[in-house]
């Protein structure tokens, strides 16, 4: 999963039609490593969204923006608009990210 490295970037990424779904981590973070092991199977599942991954410390103003207050969290964009956030403490096993993913799509 590429990292997004600068608030360019990211202001690029979100804009873009498709569904960009951005992780947001740190390095100190153990169920960020968990989650690390098990997300290239979720993305494969999903190949009409775009993955990224974002280090909520190192953009902390973006963290803040999106109310991103446990980690790992995954928030989808669409167009510049947030439109979901899956919360840390939902986000620990494969099926509860391709669950929340497939709902997702059910309601856009």
């Amino acid at each position: 999963m590429e990292r997004i490295e600068s608030q360019r970037q990211y202001e690029d990424l979100i804009r873009k039609g498709e569904l960009t779904v951005i992780k947001f981590d740190a390095s100190w973070c153990p169920d960020c490593r968990t989650l690390d092991r098990f997300i290239g199977g979720v993305i494969e599942e999903h190949p009409d969204k775009e993955f990224y991954a974002m280090d909520a410390e190192q953009f902390q103003s973006i963290a803040e923006e999106h109310q991103v207050r446990g980690i790992p969290s995954l928030l989808v964009f669409r167009r510049g608009e947030k439109i979901a956030h899956l919360h840390s403490k939902f986000a620990k096993t494969p099926s509860q990210i391709s669950e929340y993913l497939e709902t997702l799509e059910s309601k856009i």
